[in-house]
């Protein structure tokens, strides 16, 4: 069995409020309440779905229609890249 890392999480004001907003999209419904970590993986993956969805996008679309599924996170900059401006 392989090891685990593990990390700690500061959970500042504005990180537990994004942190409330996902757990709304990723629950079930309204008494679920999944844990953080099914949140985080849930916001990671989709993360790495929308890069490729747009990257597939641009073989197929034009820059312009792509830029209007950008997010503060992912998103067409150039015809040619994605780029990730979240740090």
């Amino acid at each position: 069995m392989g090891s685990t890392k593990r990390t700690t999480i500061r959970l500042t004001d504005e990180r537990q409020r994004l942190l409330e907003q996902a757990k709304e999209i990723v629950s079930a419904g309204p008494t679920d309440d999944p844990p953080n970590s099914d949140v985080i993986d849930a916001a990671l993956t989709h993360l790495i779905e929308s890069q490729k969805n747009l990257d597939d996008a641009r073989q197929e679309m034009d820059p312009t229609t792509i830029k209007q599924f950008n997010t503060s996170v992912v998103g067409l900059r150039y015809r040619t890249s994605i780029e990730s401006r979240w740090r």
